[in-house]
């Protein structure tokens, strides 16, 4: 991943390592790497490829013990049961990350510290493809193609969501498909009793994730630990604090799946997607 880096008198660039992944980094010999057809991401060896390519088909054989999440290898579960071990533990609000630059970046939401920089409009990033993405806005590159219908993405995050479009979550008990996980999740709690409820000890009130659960605690509490950097008004959640600083940018981080227009706000991405998949003719099931 190319990242820009924060200093202002320099558009110098570094680059990350991602796995066995060596389209993020240079090597020797590149000419023999194994070469992703979905997303043109480059692999040193076969079997990295292999793995890799089981994210794009929804084939995830590895389940963690703990929770209901499933990985394509045995190295994404391992990193991902730190979470449930706790190894990299936030101090202040206790959240548990699955390695140390993610506790580096989830530390950046108390502090606030926005150390990347882009050089065109000079706005500020606390991730490093946060700002990888918003680059391309004034680019107006998307490099990542749909090899189904030929759509064009700024990132393969937007690309991964709107190939759900094409294959989707299906319910094992009825006919019902989701483009998320997250959905099918919760379509299995509330029509089929499957899973677990995550109730209020303050109120009645239930949830699907406990992550909304202590959301809806925040409320009867009245804390608000997030702050803008620009008016100072403060938020309940990270998410809150985001929609709200969507209002102080041009930047559009929600891309529909179907055309892959970008919105500076997930409720309009929502609006235009309904409206989208009754233009192109999609089953509104998906949606």
């Amino acid at each position: 991943m190319i990242q820009f880096c924060a200093d202002d008198s320099s558009l110098a660039v570094k680059v990350e390592a991602d796995g066995d992944s060596i389209t993020d980094r240079p090597r020797h010999n590149t000419a023999d790497a194994h070469v992703c057809e979905v997303c043109d991401k480059r692999f040193a060896t076969k079997s990295s490829l292999a793995s890799h390519l089981l994210r794009h088909k929804e084939q995830k054989p590895y389940p963690c013990p703990d929770c209901d999440k499933r990985f394509s290898c045995q190295r994404y579960l391992t990193v991902h049961m730190n979470i449930h071990n706790g190894r990299y533990k936030c101090d202040e609000c206790g959240q548990c990350c699955t390695k140390d630059s993610a506790l580096t970046i989830h530390k950046r939401t108390h502090s606030g510290e926005k150390p990347f920089k882009c050089f065109v409009c000079r706005k500020r990033f606390a991730r490093a493809d946060n700002l990888d993405s918003h680059s391309r806005i004034h680019s107006g590159e998307k490099p990542y193609k749909c090899d189904l219908c030929q759509n064009s993405f700024a990132n393969v995050h937007h690309l991964t969501r709107h190939m759900r479009i094409h294959s989707g979550y299906k319910c094992r008990h009825c006919s019902e498909t989701f483009t998320r996980r997250r959905q099918l999740k919760s379509h299995l709690l509330k029509s089929h009793n499957e899973g677990t409820w995550f109730t209020c000890h303050i109120c009645p009130k239930k949830f699907c994730y406990k992550y909304r659960l202590k959301d809806h605690v925040m409320r009867h509490e009245g804390v608000k630990p997030y702050v803008c950097d620009e008016c100072q008004k403060c938020f309940r959640t990270v998410y809150d604090l985001k929609s709200h600083e969507a209002i102080h940018s041009d930047f559009k981080g929600f891309c529909c799946g179907l055309c892959g227009k970008d919105f500076r706000r997930k409720n309009y991405v929502k609006v235009h997607f309904k409206r989208c998949s009754e233009k192109m003719g999609v089953d509104s099931i998906l949606i």
